[in-house]
């Protein structure tokens, strides 16, 4: 058997506090509009076999031959999920992870969360320049 360890610590699913199954109903309400079919179905696997930490190792091709997905497709899947913030994916591991806090991601979207120092000084350092080319003749 494969040495498992936790990938995110801080994200360790717990049962929700309403309802039954180890699936959160925010899964449905929050994330489900905006998933596609096969990553509905990618999570709704990985939360099915998941250890009690989350954690799971099964292989792409296992993965892809149990769902009856292409890898491309399954690929695909993996990313709506990781771009989502709901496993973390440390080959050859998947942690399913607790539901985001709404608003608050680990892995932002390109223009939000946290700025880089060195970003930071080149828009300052451009803003003036760009204001004084508006105001010239």
């Amino acid at each position: 058997m494969f040495p498992k360890h936790i990938l995110v610590a801080q994200r360790l699913r717990q049962p929700p506090a309403t309802g039954w199954s180890w699936v959160d109903r925010r899964f449905l309400r929050e994330h489900g509009d905006a998933l596609s079919r096969e990553a509905m179905l990618l999570y709704l696997f990985l939360a099915a076999v998941a250890d009690r930490h989350g954690l799971s190792f099964y292989s792409d091709t296992t993965l892809a031959c149990r769902l009856r997905l292409s890898q491309p497709v399954l690929a695909q899947a993996r990313e709506e999920l990781l771009d989502r913030d709901l496993i973390a994916h440390e080959l050859p591991l998947v942690q399913v992870l607790s539901l985001p806090t709404p608003g608050v991601r680990r892995r932002p979207e390109p223009g939000q969360g946290l700025i880089v120092l060195g970003d930071l000084f080149r828009q300052i350092a451009e803003a003036p320049a760009a204001s004084t080319r508006r105001n010239a003749p």
